[in-house]
């Protein structure tokens, strides 16, 4: 089949799947009480923050409390992506869905991939829209104007990407329960190693090792191997949030982790539409 034929399928799909989780009320529960629990930090935006006895400008209190719901904001969409994701083939599959679709001139490539691109949009938009609120309380309650905040947020969006195509890899593989645990822990892991690995290199740490201003020559351990590996989810936040922030590049490492989960999305992504061509259609 043509590519100009193509995609007008694999767009259909993603239309019917972002539409069909759009009518759930439950998804319109979830997001009006996400956007509730973000007007409410307006509050927090009006108060006036005192650091080692002097007060700080707006500007700063703007930053610091954006920088927090950015980061909060971006988990939790990922942990939403995976909840709407982790049943969407089996459901498809029991309500005949599945065989419907592929029973008309579709191939499972252009299913698969107009359900990953409904779902990542969906998510994207959910994401894209708790951040813009964030902004527009900092913009009308504080005068501070962020556009590099809206960037930020569009760039997370492949951590988002690469929760959709693991799940629905693992739930090809293993119960949607537990594909959704396993790509929730992958989560959760990477944030604790790189909460571990910058407190390991902060001041404080070296000196309660007795070893201030001392830097080692790095050794690759198997431990750091899978440290440089590990899926860069929180990498990926805290570099795009840097660019509202100092606005200055750091070099590779505030490139890779956004290369690292770029790679992990193509090869998950093959694997997945490898793993769907195989599965038996009943």
């Amino acid at each position: 089949m043509k590519p100009s034929k193509a995609l007008p399928a694999v767009f259909r799909i993603a239309k019917y799947t972002l539409m069909d989780e759009l009518r759930h009320k439950g998804f319109v529960v979830m997001f009006a009480f996400c956007a509730l629990c973000v007007f409410l930090l307006r509050g927090c935006y009006r108060g006036d923050y005192m650091v080692n006895g002097q007060y700080l400008d707006a500007e700063s209190v703007v930053r610091a409390l954006s920088t927090a719901a950015f980061h909060v904001i971006a988990a939790g969409v990922m942990v939403i992506a995976a909840l709407l994701s982790m049943r969407v083939f089996s459901r498809d599959r029991n309500d005949g869905t599945l065989s419907c679709v592929l029973s008309k001139p579709i191939t499972r490539w252009q299913y698969v991939s107009g359900k990953i691109i409904g779902l990542w949009g969906l998510s994207v938009l959910f994401m894209f829209l708790l951040h813009g609120i964030v902004f527009l309380i900092a913009f009308m309650d504080r005068d501070v104007f962020m556009p590099g905040y809206l960037a930020a947020s569009l760039i997370c969006s492949v951590n988002l990407l690469f929760v959709v195509i693991a799940v629905l890899l693992l739930s090809l593989l293993m119960s949607d329960v537990v594909a959704f645990l396993s790509v929730l822990g992958v989560g959760v892991a990477g944030f604790v190693a790189e909460g571990i690995a910058a407190v390991s290199h902060s001041g404080i740490a070296q000196m309660m090792m007795g070893q201030p201003g001392v830097h080692p020559q790095p050794s690759l351990t198997g431990w750091k191997l899978v440290y440089f590996l590990w899926p860069k989810l929180l990498g990926v936040q805290q570099s795009a949030i840097s660019l509202f922030g100092s606005g200055s590049f750091h070099g590779f490492g505030q490139v890779y982790p956004l290369i690292n989960i770029i790679l992990y999305c193509i090869v998950l992504g093959a694997l997945l539409f490898v793993r769907f061509g195989k599965i038996d259609i009943v």
